[in-house]
């Protein structure tokens, strides 16, 4: 259903799918990279790891399924809904994933989630892919504000979140569903101009 605005759209149709989606490099030698085929096996063996489980309930369980995401990855790309970047080292290294989801281009509003692997945690790898994707899309794409929630039992998740600039907001209550069961959750957020 299309809405009729008394405002216009914050970000306007066509800002992202008008072009390829961007490789933004990071501090540290980061670099955020579309996913590639290449990374299939990497990408489904992330999900083997109990601390990325123990977080995110939905995972793939073949390579197949795997190709099937990043295939919907380029999609949501395409149609403006998201972006789903390889957080590497130099463009190789696959360290974690990062993502911007739920995109609102009327308010201007969109969601970050991350992971990193084990590898790869407490070298401010996330921080670091977060801080970027972050002033890319509040200052080359003009979102307004980024969202980003966690399990408040995920304290390496609300470090991450707060070492890059997001305010914790609130505890959002029984809001997301664990195998453990029902999670609150902190909402974080950044807005443009802080």
């Amino acid at each position: 259903m299309t809405r009729a605005l008394s405002t216009l759209p914050v970000i306007s149709s066509g800002s992202l799918a008008g072009s390829p989606q961007p490789v933004l490099p990071a501090v540290g030698g980061l670099l955020l990279r579309p996913w590639e085929q290449a990374d299939v096996p990497g990408f489904l063996s992330a999900y083997q790891d109990d601390e990325i489980c123990r977080w995110h309930t939905r995972r793939p369980l073949t390579e197949t399924q795997v190709r099937e995401w990043f295939d919907a990855y380029r999609q949501d790309w395409q149609r403006e809904k998201g972006g789903h970047w390889a957080v590497t080292r130099g463009g190789g290294e696959v360290l974690g994933r990062i993502a911007l989801r739920g995109l609102d281009f009327d308010d201007g509003i969109a969601n970050v989630a991350y992971w990193v692997l084990p590898a790869a945690r407490g070298a401010g790898v996330a921080s670091g892919a977060l801080t970027v994707l972050t002033a890319w899309a509040l200052d080359e794409i003009g979102f307004h504000r980024l969202e980003l929630d966690h399990s408040t039992r995920n304290t390496a998740s609300c470090r991450v979140a707060t070492r890059s600039g997001y305010l914790l907001e609130g505890t959002k209550r029984s809001a997301a569903v664990h195998d453990d069961g029902r999670h609150d959750m902190h909402l974080h957020a950044r807005i443009r101009g802080e």
